[in-house]
């Protein structure tokens, strides 16, 4: 088992498994920034799964099917948006809404289309390519971790870098976080909060359906019924631990491929049951969390203390 862990296979499957996560975080990590909690995130992934495989498979390119799925994504961000900033309804409910249609909806969507049931059997999604580097590929270990990744996963990547740039560095990006941080102390600085968080919702939408995406096109080229399999809750987990920031968010969504990874070595070298290794990325989004508050807690008592 140790070898397992210690081979440049296993370290090449924590960036795959932590690929998606790290979408879905960016995601949740923008949505917090304005001041929502984007709960939505395991159904908006479910639907670009699904929508990758259907879209890419027609137009016979992972580019298009790609572009589709995303604006599909960021416009369910819209669908959210308007009913929580326009309809007031609750974000918790609206969210759950989202999720449980995706459940149903995945599933119907899929007879519909191709007579499959549960498993996109009759159609593949034309997956996105693999990068090789032409000198990191000839170092040892390291070329083998990195070389040869999905390009999904390099985009992942360059999301942390664009969204730290973006929510730090930008005016646009400054309104989104003073809008999370007062919305009234924003509006009255003529900052119209509802239009940020809008803005917010639609990359937030966008951002999730990469990581869905990458669950049909990159990581597998099907969709199979609730594949996204909570990650999206997992990705709410690490944007909270990360402090809604994307470096921090990119940290802990690597923990959480390191989690998955093991998993993965546990099912072929392990000896207890099959259900138990299965649990090991949520038993780690629970001790992630349990630490991540009693940590808060107890600095938070250390400064009423003074």
């Amino acid at each position: 088992m140790w070898n397992a862990i210690l081979s440049p296979d296993f370290f090449g499957a924590i960036l795959r498994a932590a690929t998606p996560i790290l979408f879905a975080t960016l995601a949740a990590a923008i949505a917090a920034k304005s001041g929502i909690t984007n709960m939505a995130l395991e159904g908006i992934m479910l639907f670009s799964a699904l929508f990758g495989v259907i879209f890419s498979s027609l137009t016979h390119s992972a580019w298009l099917g790609l572009l589709i799925t995303v604006v599909i994504g960021g416009f369910i961000g819209l669908i959210l948006a308007f009913f929580v900033l326009n309809l007031k309804t609750d974000e918790i409910l609206a969210a759950i809404a989202i999720n449980l249609t995706a459940t149903g909806g995945t599933v119907l969507l899929l007879v519909a289309f191709s007579g499959d049931r549960g498993v996109s059997t009759s159609i593949k999604s034309v997956s996105a390519p693999n990068i090789t580097i032409p000198l990191i590929e000839k170092i040892p270990f390291i070329g083998e971790v990195l070389s040869g990744q999905n390009i999904l996963t390099w985009l992942a990547i360059l999301a942390v870098i664009l969204l730290h740039l973006f929510l730090y560095k930008t005016p646009l990006g400054l309104s989104i976080r003073s809008v999370g941080e007062n919305k009234d102390a924003a509006e009255s600085v003529g900052i119209n909060s509802r239009k940020m968080q809008y803005i917010a919702l639609v990359i937030s939408g966008a951002l999730a359906a990469f990581g869905g995406f990458y669950l049909s096109g990159g990581y597998m080229n099907m969709f199979t019924k609730d594949m996204s399999g909570g990650r999206g809750f997992i990705a709410l987990a690490a944007a909270s631990m990360g402090g809604n920031t994307p470096i921090g968010g990119f940290l802990v969504s690597l923990l959480f491929g390191v989690a998955q990874a093991l998993a993965n070595v546990m099912q072929l070298t392990a000896t207890m049951p099959y259900e138990i290794i299965l649990m090991v990325p949520y038993l780690t989004t629970l001790i992630g969390l349990g630490v991540y508050y009693y940590s808060q807690k107890k600095k938070k008592e250390r400064l009423s203390g003074k």
